[in-house]
């Protein structure tokens, strides 16, 4: 384990992280009609805590590897990619109360991810699998927040 690398991937983590304590639900999000099947409010911290470590876990395995395998900078790059998306959608869906544009982002960051787990998965299987619980909670994301955003027509801001 190489402590320097897990712990820089972790701190893009906890920049995403971030925006998760500055853009809170509220009142707004309560409001809202959601699916019967909506996770638990604490839910979500024990999710993003488990999933910020396996995805920086995974990209200190893959980066490790860069002298060894020709493909890392392309997978790392898809990882920057989907934690930068990770990072938007917060501030898009809590903080300007977009749902829409925050389906957008969220359709964005699952192709972000399905291309990060398949690239990481090509050069080390272990890698792939630190990011499948991350497609499948994006998943739920994405289709938690279509669910909110055709139940609450006009709760968009602007």
């Amino acid at each position: 384990m190489d402590f320097p690398l897990f712990f820089t991937y972790l701190a893009a983590c906890g920049a995403a992280a971030a925006t998760g304590a500055m853009f809170q639900p509220g009142a707004w999000y309560q409001g809202l009609s959601k699916p019967w099947w909506t996770p638990k409010d604490w839910m979500f911290p024990v999710a993003w805590t488990i999933l910020y470590i396996s995805m920086s876990v995974a990209a200190m395995r893959v980066a490790m590897l860069a002298g060894a395998d020709d493909r890392t900078g392309q997978a790392l790059a898809f990882w920057a990619v989907q934690i930068a998306l990770n990072t938007l959608w917060t501030p898009v869906f809590f903080g300007l109360r977009r749902i829409r544009a925050g389906l957008v982002v969220l359709s964005l960051l699952w192709v972000a991810v399905a291309a990060t787990l398949a690239a990481f998965w090509q050069i080390d299987s272990a890698a792939g699998y630190l990011i499948a619980p991350y497609l499948l909670w994006v998943t739920i994301a994405g289709a938690l927040n279509a669910s909110v955003y055709l139940r609450n027509p006009g709760a968009s801001a602007g």
